[in-house]
């Protein structure tokens, strides 16, 4: 337990931080969940769409230090290489 009061108003913070970023994620978790429902249905042209709509977000996500940058090169990375071979 936090001791001192600056230790206390810490706490507080990492609260307030915590919800944001639980939001932030869920958000692009839902945008990249959208992506591979298109993938799975065989649809390119919604997954084209859903993967031009998950990549900022991704991105955004990253910068603000919710996902590590590698991380969401790879899985913007993996992903459109799943929608291209949809083409095929």
């Amino acid at each position: 337990m936090a001791n001192t009061s600056s230790a206390k108003k810490c706490v507080r913070k990492m609260a307030r931080k915590t919800e944001v970023n639980k939001t932030r994620r869920s958000a692009v978790r839902t945008t990249l969940r959208k992506v591979e429902d298109a993938i799975t249905s065989g649809d390119q042209k919604l997954a084209k769409e859903a993967l031009l709509s998950a990549e900022p977000a991704m991105m955004r996500a990253v910068g603000k230090g919710i996902f590590h940058k590698n991380t969401g090169a790879r899985t913007i990375s993996r992903l459109s290489k799943r929608v291209k071979a949809l083409a095929s």
